[in-house]
């Protein structure tokens, strides 16, 4: 009997042993179940992370680089021979084999040359004159612009500084047709104590490439002085060849612009790039003294 009621025990027993036990080894298997998704969870956030930035730098290589037009002159004339010889027995009788280049670290950017002067006839007084062509040509870049618009902001400079020169009296510009894009002559007399210089700056604009002619002239020693409207008629026509040059140089018909600007897009920043409001950062020559060796 009592073997009998301790096997009824056992047997009460088990059931709740059983099912205590498939308890115990259900909630031993959920940590389990619990990290192995976690791990899931994890590699996808990463997998879509990875996915994000390759679409990133996709989308970042397929973004076009900065562009801008490359300026139409790619080159500048030898300075001293933009002018022709009858042009310069004209302006500088006595000196039209006088030229002088001016010094330049790059030229195929910005040149120089001047030419003076003078007739002098004992007692009777002397005639002097003194011309000079400076070229200034601009690259297009991709941080400043077109070399067209950034040659426009030089010429309007050039323009401001001949108007504003120390001295000047009587200032009168004069808007120029038929050299270049666009041109203008500022002329005022400077009064010396050689005598009254009548003084003439022809700023012009053909592309990206600037033409400044300064021109004066001057009776000393007692001479006449000679006609401004003559020596502004000589300026603006060494002016005119001045461009001519300019515009041959690069192979584009004479006396006017190019017929076909390159549209390549170029980002190049060379010397004449430089600043156009200030001539040691735009590679442009400062104006010399208008009253050239005479002071």
């Amino acid at each position: 009997m009592q073997r009998r009621a301790q096997r009824d025990h056992r047997d009460q027993r088990d059931p709740r042993a059983k099912r205590l036990s498939r308890l115990l080894v259900c909630a031993a298997a959920v940590p389990v179940m619990l990290v192995a998704a976690g791990c899931s969870s994890d590699s996808g956030s990463g997998d879509d992370k990875d996915k994000g930035a390759d679409k990133a730098a996709a989308s970042k290589s397929a973004s076009p680089s900065p562009t801008v037009q490359a300026a139409a002159y790619a080159k500048l004339p030898e300075p001293c021979k933009v002018l022709s010889e009858k042009t310069l027995e004209d302006l500088v009788p006595k000196g039209a084999d006088s030229g002088k280049e001016g010094t330049s670290a790059d030229t195929a950017t910005r040149g120089s040359c001047s030419w003076s002067s003078l007739d002098n006839n004992g007692v009777k007084g002397s005639q002097f004159r003194w011309l000079n062509v400076s070229l200034l040509r601009f690259e297009s870049d991709v941080t400043r612009g077109e070399g067209d618009k950034l040659a426009r902001d030089h010429y309007m400079k050039q323009l401001q500084d001949a108007q504003t020169s120390d001295g000047a009296k009587s200032v009168k510009t004069e808007p120029l047709t038929g050299t270049g894009d666009e041109a203008a002559n500022v002329r005022y007399d400077l009064k010396k104590k050689e005598g009254t210089f009548k003084q003439n700056t022809v700023v012009a604009r053909v592309e990206n490439v600037v033409v400044t002619v300064d021109y004066n002239g001057a009776g000393l020693a007692g001479d006449k002085t000679p006609d401004a409207d003559d020596l502004a008629k000589a300026a603006q026509k060494a002016a005119k060849e001045a461009v001519a040059a300019v515009t041959e140089a690069n192979g584009a018909r004479a006396g006017g612009t190019s017929s076909s600007s390159p549209s390549a897009s170029k980002g190049t920043s060379g010397s004449s790039s430089d600043d156009s409001s200030d001539d040691s950062s735009t590679g442009a020559s400062k104006r010399p003294s208008k009253t050239g060796s005479k002071s």
